[in-house]
């Protein structure tokens, strides 16, 4: 016996015992889960900073204050999302209890990547715990810091019955997803998201897939070019690009492209100085491999801001390329780097159906002061999420669900869709055990003429539509 079956027998264990079901042992797992994120924001801030030179601001911003936000909700929530649904009733079941009782699922998966490894591992841990689940956590090995970090310190402030932390590579992974789980919550690349699929489909494992994707950025004529441009640059060059929902490219005419370039060029300097290499506010590629593949992206279109790199470092400067075709290697894949697309579209339509021709995304942003472009954008496309006039800020809501559709994932998260992933809803309907006159039309020996009856008593009615004159 492998010792991931081992540990997943002992998990299984405490999980049919029932001692993660009442709310005060959720409360309290979920208040230890809040002094590791006080207790070890330190440890935390100097990991990220050796794993990918993260700026402490945003490691507060992205990783501890989202958790943050992410526990105080669950917390102050709890009591009411764990209250049995009543639902409506047919006149058969009037006299008996119909409701929604939300089953913990059992012992569940959560596999971590590597760019958010804190936030990206945390969060579904905050779900899986309020929603009352024994947890296996398998941090990214690529960020190797966090990774250590999360293994060695994270299960002195959970119950270890019940919670534990993997540390795997490819190979251990694989052998790990051989073991039965009863839910899998895995973040990361489409292609490993496939593996984690297959994996799951042996047991008949429900899962949620966080992945990636080309998130388009359409720049309509009609917008402030200085905000869009920050806003752009900020999203895209934050934690150096590192982000799955980052504006991948950017779609406009070529008068917008001009205005854009200009304003773009100011927003750069002014977040990161007339050199980026030197700001304390940007991040570095997380490896060198990472480094390799999005250096080589450098080559499609012509660079217009930017394009310098340093391989001992892991720097690639804040770039913007233009000039860049539909079939160039940089629009046939995720960049996450910080690089950052520009093509050109003739209009409207033009950017909807380009946006339409590609995968579906895990957002898509648009810019433009008329609610109109707005909307048919919002309309017409299809993603994960959706931003207007600003890039990632959606993502900072707990009351908006996070997550992909299609190529981009599978499934949601974030407060109150956290614990409903994490949540079977089970039907229940419990009946009192007299009254045996009001089933006997119900039985054998049939007699048409109880139809009637019958139906009028389970059957729902459709309600008279209400005309507008």
């Amino acid at each position: 016996m492998s010792a991931h079956t081992e540990l997943v027998s002992r998990l299984r264990a405490a999980w049919l015992s029932g001692k993660t079901r009442p709310m005060e042992y959720r409360v309290a797992q979920l208040e230890a889960l809040g002094r590791f994120l006080d207790e070890k924001k330190q440890d935390i801030l100097d990991a990220t900073a050796l794993d990918m030179g993260k700026p402490p601001f945003e490691v507060e911003l992205s990783e501890i204050s989202i958790c943050r936000s992410e526990l105080n909700h669950t917390l102050n929530n709890l009591g009411t999302w764990m209250k049995d649904k009543h639902v409506e009733k047919n006149w058969a079941t009037q006299l008996d209890s119909a409701f929604i009782h939300k089953d913990p699922y059992g012992v569940v998966l959560i596999i971590g990547p590597w760019n958010y490894p804190i936030n990206l591992l945390l969060v579904p841990l905050i779900g899986a715990i309020a929603a009352g689940n024994c947890v296996v956590m398998k941090p990214s090995e690529i960020s190797r810091n966090v990774e250590r970090l999360v293994a060695e310190t994270l299960p002195r402030y959970l119950d270890k019955d019940c919670f534990a932390v993997v540390t795997a590579g490819t190979e251990e992974t694989t052998r790990l997803l051989e073991n039965k789980f009863d839910y899998i919550f895995f973040t990361g690349s489409p292609s490993v998201g496939r593996i984690v699929m297959t994996a799951a489909a042996k047991h008949l494992t429900p899962v949620t897939l966080e992945l990636g994707g080309k998130n388009p950025c359409y720049v309509s004529d009609t917008c402030n070019v200085q905000n869009v441009a920050r806003r752009v640059a900020w999203g895209r060059f934050f934690n150096a690009g590192q982000t799955c929902v980052a504006p991948d490219y950017v779609l406009c005419s070529l008068e917008m492209q001009e205005k854009l370039l200009v304003a773009l060029r100011e927003a750069i300097t002014e977040f990161y100085g007339p050199n980026p290499q030197e700001s304390p506010d940007f991040a570095r590629i997380v490896g060198d491999k990472h480094f390799q593949r999005v250096q080589a992206l450098l080559r499609s279109g012509r660079v217009a801001i930017g394009g310098q790199t340093d391989a001992q470092t892991r720097y690639i400067a804040p770039t913007v390329l233009v000039d860049v075709q539909q079939d160039d290697p940089v629009m046939q894949e995720e960049i996450f780097g910080p690089i950052l697309p520009i093509l050109t579209v003739t209009s409207l339509d033009d950017a909807i159906a380009f946006i339409n021709a590609r995968e579906r995304p895990l957002a898509i942003y648009v810019f433009s002061s008329c609610k109109k472009v707005v909307n048919q954008v919002l309309e017409k496309t299809s993603s994960g999420g959706f931003c207007a006039n600003d890039t990632i800020m959606h993502m900072t809501l707990t009351s908006l669900p996070f997550g992909g559709i299609g190529q981009s994932g599978l499934g949601h998260y974030h407060g109150h869709y956290s614990f409903d992933t994490f949540s079977h809803p089970r039907a229940a309907l419990l009946r009192g055990a007299g009254r045996e006159a009001l089933n006997t039309p119900r039985y054998p020996p049939y007699a048409p003429r109880r139809l009637p009856l019958l139906r009028a008593t389970t059957e729902t009615k459709r309600r008279a539509a209400c005309t507008l004159l």
